[in-house]
């Protein structure tokens, strides 16, 4: 979570554009047929360039030049040999832990560091941003404006603000976390079909063997992500929480045996000619001390403690409770998933005191309760609100200004009335541990970061003796979760470490 900053995105920015023609007939430079479109090929470009901005606005590209230039390199390489080589291609690392990519029209492509971190060589990364360019080359966003604008929705800004929810984990399918902080717009998007989905992987393993990569890239790929959702369901059980499906890439892209297969199946059919270098060698010495995990930035997430030294905040969530901090708002989930306390900065304009803050945002009826919270100024609204469509219903929050005069909203949300009683107490027990940062707090504050070692002869265990994460993770970091082979002794690997 970072300092308040809109979350309004490129639907409100490019609608005009596009909402100037009602749609043209375009042929389709991978299937070769002809299409009606809500977006003409110019209209692709020109969204996709507005909405890069919106992008940015939501996250930060990673501060690293080198690291840029290299994704940059491969994405241009791959896209010359694509089906659109003639578009401008635009490719951007951002800072961000999430296990995501995702692509706007017109030829603009993003990969987190969350998912170069768990790549293992340069052609599993061009198998993830192949799949990419192809969502551009096939027009998948196009298409998707396309049903959206069919259906009567009038979203014609569909496949950009889709995007932007898919960068944030959200994947068309909005989620207790999402449904909460209001984000109704993801009710309200078109995700890829699995046809577009299948289309997709066929043409990034199509892409991987034009520029002489092996194809099988692809499955891999595929099968990494596969293990890192079952690395989350272990944990979640092992924590006696229920398995739920992560945020991450597969989140939004189905990832069954048979899609599997047909990447399989497909892949067998490229003619590839000589292959080239996996270049995995080339790949890790690019991620090697890339920021893993949540960045400084946007607040820490140490265990059970959230931390925001710059801030100047920090709070614990009770044991089973999970933290999921996103760009905008912190969201501390029950064990149950049922239930959540979702922290986020109120902005100034919304009024210069708690009670005005409280009129603005709806408040009626209710009570009103002045509290002070470790030092803090707090007040704590129950009652009836009324939202800005004009509806009313229950809601529960409590307002407290940090020590750096900033006001903070905690929002109590549950399933219902029973389910919030319930975990009332552990929804207490979070509000109350908000705090400034306590010297011990800050002693957990280091980021932490990518970092190369030989292979040891005690194998993973021994790797996690100097490493800020555990056996299983690292497994799963360089590609051998589960009963998967251990790497020769002496090879190069990724671990994780505290930065001085």
């Amino acid at each position: 979570m970072r300092a308040f900053r809109s979350s309004a995105v490129a639907a409100t920015t490019v609608a005009a554009a596009l909402l100037a023609g009602c749609g043209t007939n375009v042929v389709n430079p991978v299937t070769g047929q002809t299409e009606r479109s809500a977006m003409s090929p110019q209209q692709e470009v020109e969204t996709g360039r507005k909405a890069h901005q919106d992008v940015l606005k939501e996250y930060t590209p990673v501060d690293d030049p080198k690291l840029q230039a290299y994704v940059s390199a491969l994405g241009n390489k791959l896209a010359a040999q694509s089906h659109r080589a003639e578009l401008e291609w635009h490719f951007t690392v951002l800072d961000s832990p999430e296990v995501n990519a995702f692509a706007l029209p017109g030829g603009y492509v993003y990969v987190t560091r969350g998912i170069l971190a768990y790549m293992e060589s340069e052609a599993d990364l061009a198998g993830v941003m192949g799949h990419e360019i192809g969502h551009v080359t096939a027009r998948h966003g196009a298409q998707r404006a396309t049903r959206q604008q069919n259906a009567g929705i009038g979203v014609l800004a569909a496949a950009v603000l889709g995007a932007v929810l898919e960068s944030r984990g959200v994947g068309g399918a909005a989620d207790l976390a999402g449904q909460v902080s209001q984000n109704v717009a993801a009710g309200y998007i078109a995700s890829y079909s699995r046809e577009q989905e299948l289309q997709a992987d066929q043409l990034g393993a199509e892409y991987l063997a034009r520029n002489h990569y092996d194809p099988k890239h692809m499955v891999e790929v595929i099968q990494v992500l596969k293990d890192q959702e079952q690395f989350a369901a272990d944990q979640a059980r092992a924590a006696g929480r229920p398995a739920t499906t992560g945020n991450n890439w597969l989140a939004s892209h189905p990832s069954n045996e048979q899609r599997l297969q047909r990447i399989r199946d497909e892949a067998a059919t490229l003619t590839v000619g000589q292959t080239v270098d996996e270049n995995r060698a080339a790949f890790l010495q690019a991620i090697d001390g890339m920021g893993f995990g949540d960045s400084p930035a946007q607040g820490l997430v140490r265990g059970q403690l959230f931390l925001h030294p710059s801030l100047d905040i920090a709070l614990t969530a009770p044991s089973g409770w999970t933290l999921q901090n996103g760009s905008d708002a912190l969201t501390v989930m029950s064990p149950q998933r049922d239930a959540a306390l979702i922290l986020q900065p109120v902005p100034e304009k919304a009024g210069s005191s708690h009670d005005d803050i409280l009129r603005g945002w709806g408040a009626e009826q209710g009570r009103t309760d002045a509290r002070t919270i470790n030092g803090l100024r707090a007040t704590h609204f129950s009652g009836v609100r009324r939202n800005a469509q004009g509806q009313r219903g229950t809601a529960e929050l409590t307002l407290i200004t940090s020590g750096k005069g900033q006001v903070y909203a905690l929002a109590y949300a549950a399933k219902d009335a029973q389910v919030l009683q319930a975990r009332r107490a552990g929804l207490v027990q979070i509000e109350e541990s908000f705090r400034a940062p306590s010297a011990d707090d800050r002693k957990l504050a280091k980021p932490w970061k990518i970092a190369l070692r030989p292979f040891p002869s005690g194998g993973f265990a021994e790797l996690a003796k100097g490493s800020v994460l555990g056996e299983a993770q690292l497994r799963l970091l360089n590609g051998h979760y589960g009963d998967k082979a251990a790497p020769a002794v002496g090879q190069r690997v990724k671990t994780v470490i505290a930065a001085p």
